[in-house]
């Protein structure tokens, strides 16, 4: 049966682990401005709410 402090030692390895990963993730892609990053979600949610069909008022 592990104690609080070694399953505390596992999860900040695993924490570090993780954020090593998304690290070198984030710096192999390419870096998008944040302007086409925004710009491009306004484009698809646009697009989802023209694709929501409109109730028929009767």
């Amino acid at each position: 049966m592990q104690t609080n402090a070694q399953l505390a030692q596992l999860h900040a390895t695993d924490l570090r682990a993780q954020a090593d990963a998304h690290r070198l993730a984030t710096e192999a892609k390419p870096q998008v401005e944040l302007r086409t990053r925004v710009g491009w979600t306004l484009v698809e949610l646009g697009l989802r709410l023209a694709a929501v069909p409109k109730p028929v008022i009767a």
